[in-house]
């Protein structure tokens, strides 16, 4: 396997005012050969606050076991949650969308398929491309022209909606608690959806105790009014956040943890005094949590139970007989 890593902007280009030294990057699991693979591109969740490990590196193994050439996504987030990131996280997968694109014949997905996979508001992240990709326009030269389209589109107990059935907690991360009804509008993806949405593939526990259900049945609803082709599976029992669902979530939470670099930098600015806005409440919360820095640990929730091995642990096999019928867009 190689693996390396990449910024997807120019230092120049990044301007989110508490990155506090971050710029989005993408980290690769790709095969050593010279054979052209379909690409998937993960997009870990973590409430816009972080980029959660167990959803970063143990679905990339997963998808680079079913022969394809992976890329994990570490976009913007604010665990201050002070600095509204507003379009940033969309321009970010745009931007990576492109990026890899732009390096096919590097990569090896020259003539291939590209998927994008998301978890929970990684699945926003992902869903917000899918609906307004055509509303991302690109200033470098080098990628104005490249697709930001994917083929296709994952969404693994994402978060959907800014309306009634919400995960608020997300939205006020994104937007602000104040953010205007054209903002929530915009962002309550069920509403945008178009008649050249990517096709979709859609995830979730009819018990998930964080982001409602009714979040992946409404926009299965909405892909279903414009005729976009969508699989749609509910799971009776889990908990949010299962990830990949298979031996080594349920044993071994290491891994990957390169997701929690912005975090850490932010931290380590609160603990110097140099936060951004950040609130007496806030820096006194993220001191507590992070007084010993770092540690990987379980999603809230989270119950030992090999019967969801069997169950929801099925769901990559059948996102990958998924993706074996999605149709490439021809650029």
């Amino acid at each position: 396997m190689i693996k390396f890593c990449e910024q997807i902007w120019k230092a120049k280009e990044y301007d989110y005012r508490a990155a506090y030294g971050f710029i989005p990057e993408i980290h690769a699991y790709l095969h050593e050969d010279e054979i052209n693979r379909d690409c998937m591109i993960v997009v870990p969740g973590g409430g816009y606050c972080m980029c959660v490990p167990h959803e970063g590196e143990l679905p990339a193994e997963v998808f680079y076991e079913q022969g394809m050439n992976v890329f994990v996504l570490t976009y913007t987030t604010d665990i201050t949650m002070s600095v509204p990131l507003k379009k940033q996280p969309l321009n970010d997968i745009s931007r990576a969308v492109r990026f890899v694109r732009n390096k096919a014949a590097q990569y090896k997905i020259e003539g291939t398929k590209l998927f994008v996979c998301g978890f929970s508001a990684g699945a926003h992240v992902c869903g917000s491309l899918a609906v307004h990709y055509d509303d991302v326009a690109d200033m470098d030269p080098e990628y104005a022209s490249v697709s930001n389209r994917p083929d296709g589109v994952i969404l693994s107990y994402p978060v959907i909606t800014t309306g009634e059935y919400t995960h608020e907690f997300s939205v006020w991360t994104l937007l602000g608690k104040d953010a205007s009804k054209e903002e929530l509008d915009y962002f309550s993806l069920e509403k945008n959806v178009k008649d050249d949405t990517p096709s979709c593939f859609l995830w979730q526990t009819q018990t998930d105790e964080l982001v409602p259900v009714k979040n992946s049945y409404l926009f299965a609803e909405a892909l279903k009014e414009h005729d976009i082709p969508y699989a749609h599976y509910v799971f009776p029992i889990g908990f949010h956040g299962l990830s990949i669902a298979n031996d080594r979530f349920f044993s071994d939470f290491s891994g990957g943890e390169y997701t929690m670099k912005q975090v850490l930098l932010a931290v380590d600015a609160i603990k110097a005094g140099k936060g951004i806005d950040v609130s007496k409440q806030r820096q006194d919360e993220l001191k507590i949590q992070f007084a010993d820095g770092f540690k990987s640990e379980p999603p809230e929730g989270f119950v030992f139970d090999d019967s969801l091995i069997k169950d929801v642990g099925m769901w990559p096999e059948l996102a990958r007989l998924w993706m074996a019928k999605v149709e490439r867009k021809q650029e």
